[in-house]
């Protein structure tokens, strides 16, 4: 499981994508503070729900359905259609990202070969970044 410390900075990356610096607006830290502490008691609070329902199903692993009824039961089913589709997304996300790992396991070289390569082009690069200084 992630630290407390790196969930915050996810959720104030989210902010600050959420309100870019160009819009000329910012948040007030004690503002910033109890949104990332709604974010997180939410959170909480459908993981709970979700894992209380998939328990009861005596299962070993929340699936999406769990979170789609933990949304409804809590009164939150306004927000069901988009949740789906941004798991969806994810799910296409996840697709390319194995069909490059694929790629890498295509090449033929073992990860040892691969890494002999890495260091040869650091090795390279920094023999040409060396002469021209």
């Amino acid at each position: 499981m992630t630290s407390p410390y790196l969930k915050v900075l996810y959720l104030e990356t989210v902010v600050f994508q959420i309100l870019p610096a160009s819009s000329g607006q910012t948040f007030a830290k004690d503002a910033r503070d109890l949104l990332i502490e709604c974010c997180v008691e939410f959170i909480t609070l459908i993981s709970s729900e979700a894992n209380d329902i998939s328990e009861k199903e005596a299962k070993k692993t929340i699936a999406c359905e769990h979170i789609e009824k933990a949304l409804t039961d809590l009164g939150f089913g306004d927000y069901v259609p988009d949740v789906l589709a941004v798991a969806e997304e994810h799910k296409e996300q996840l697709k390319t990202r194995e069909k490059k790992v694929n790629k890498m396991e295509q090449s033929g070289l073992t990860e040892e070969e691969l890494l002999r390569q890495q260091q040869e082009l650091f090795r390279s690069a920094g023999e040409k970044y060396n002469a021209g200084s």
